[in-house]
């Protein structure tokens, strides 16, 4: 069958001339470019339909966790009730950041930037470059006074939004400039402004992760410091060359950097840190502690890193082998089976070994607090908050109740399921409600009615016609 489609497809396509071809393309982008423009156009319209003044209770501004009015453009434009984003988003397939970007990108232009929001409607501005200059002045810092953000409109919409990402950041930087919403910085005295800085840092890159299992750690030092490292780096290299190691100097010197962050500097600091602790106890019980060698539990652990790796396990009849290529839960990232074995390997390393978890097996407790091990089986069947299409990990997540524990709901693997704050705020505070009808699947139900089911391969809407839910009346 799809073989025929494919074939008709195909069949359709050659029909046509090269010139025909070029025509229809360039008709199907005026008609997305049109349905972008639309889309935003009934994103702020939507945003109009629920002001703060549409929020049920008025308490809610006091209460904690309720629903709030929410701030998502620039200065000048109207606030929305927090909790509306999320509907908007399920419906269009897309998670509740996403949508809170599309509604206050509409609602700058519209209200910010009038003339670039013309041109997309006009058809004569891609809706994708307004939304890039959007983009950019709400998240302009200083923020860009209603005026500031005018001047901008009029030099974008004056080459229909044909401005490059360093054209704009130069045109915000003139606006802050002519309107003089910068605060004075110190750091601009040509003579003292340098006591104002302080370029130090040590930053690790942990979005760029290659395949071979290294990340990119930068850092800025005192002088001093950094001499004091590179000695230290050149000693250690030298070390490994002495004891045999092949690796080239920039790799010795890299993995001296890691076996410094495991020994030497920390137990350094944590010795330092007892001797000074020494000197202030007047009863002496530091003092005796730290003779005994007891660990401060005031100082960190020279190393302490968690790391969630997830590898298949192929049968075979000399017993279970572990795929080479597994899955890591920070960053979800792919990870060797090799890689692993090296981390465990090394002496000064800790490393536990938890068990195994049955996910299909029923874990419960009595309390409303859930267990370790209740926590961990629910996280690793879920993976991610299970509100629909939204992808935060389920780690940084709050366990809910499906059925509230004050209702009879059990504290259970079954009555379980991860949710980002945002969404769990939402589910408590709003209309919202899901059921769980199977493990790990979730039917979700929105204010008017639309349906989704979220489980472990994502979320699908469910295609029923929703009920006609009348609107609710405003206080």
């Amino acid at each position: 069958m799809i073989e025929a489609l494919a074939s008709s497809g195909r069949d359709q396509a050659d029909a046509l001339t090269a010139a025909d071809l070029l025509a229809s393309i360039r008709t199907s982008r005026q008609a997305e470019n049109a349905e972008a423009a639309r889309q935003l156009d009934l994103a702020a319209r939507w945003a109009d339909l629920h002001p703060p003044e549409s929020i049920h209770s008025a308490a809610s501004f006091s209460v904690p966790g309720c629903e709030h009015e929410e701030p998502i453009a620039g200065p000048g434009t109207p606030l929305v009730a927090e909790f509306c984003i999320a509907e908007l988003g399920a419906v269009l397939g897309m998670s509740t950041t996403a949508a809170k970007r599309l509604v206050g990108h509409a609602l700058e232009l519209r209200h910010r930037l009038p003339r670039l929001h013309a041109g997309v409607q006009s058809g004569s501005v891609p809706a994708w470059r307004a939304r890039s200059v959007a983009e950019t002045t709400i998240h302009s810092s200083p923020p860009l006074t209603v005026e500031a953000a005018a001047f901008v409109d009029t030099q974008v919409a004056a080459v229909a939004g044909r401005v490059g990402p360093a054209q704009l950041d130069r045109l915000v930087a003139e606006a802050i400039k002519r309107y003089d919403l910068a605060d004075a910085d110190p750091t601009d005295d040509p003579e003292d402004g340098w006591h104002h800085v302080d370029p130090r840092h040590a930053t690790l890159n942990s979005e760029d992760v290659h395949y071979a299992g290294t990340m990119r750690f930068e850092a800025e030092l005192n002088i001093a410091d950094a001499l004091d490292l590179d000695r230290a780096l050149a000693h250690g290299a030298a070390t490994m060359k002495a004891l045999g190691s092949e690796a080239s100097l920039a790799v010795r010197r890299s993995a001296a950097l890691g076996d410094l962050a495991r020994t030497q500097t920390a137990l350094d600091l944590f010795a330092l840190g007892g001797r000074a602790a020494c000197a202030t106890d007047e009863g002496g019980r530091v003092a005796r502690e730290g003779r005994a060698g007891v660990s401060r539990p005031d100082l960190p652990h020279a190393r302490e890193v968690v790391l969630h790796a997830h590898f298949n396990a192929s049968p075979t009849p000399a017993g279970p082998i572990l795929d080479q290529t597994g899955r890591l839960e920070e960053g979800q990232r792919l990870v060797l089976l090799d890689e692993v074995k090296d981390w465990c390997t090394d002496t000064r390393t800790k490393v536990t070994i938890r068990p195994v978890i049955d996910l299909n097996a029923e874990l419960t407790t009595p309390a409303y607090e859930p267990t370790t091990r209740i926590r961990e089986a629910v996280i690793l069947r879920d993976k991610t908050c299970v509100f629909p299409w939204c992808t935060r990990s389920a780690r940084r997540c709050d366990l809910d109740h499906v059925v509230p524990f004050d209702a009879g709901g059990p504290t259970s693997t079954s009555n379980l399921a991860p949710l980002c704050r945002t969404h769990h705020r939402l589910k408590t505070h709003s209309s919202w409600h899901y059921d769980t009808t199977a493990p790990g699947t979730y039917d979700w139900t929105s204010p008017h009615g639309h349906r989704f089911r979220r489980d472990p391969t994502g979320t699908q809407p469910i295609d029923d016609e929703p009920p006609g839910i009348p609107r609710p009346r405003r206080r």
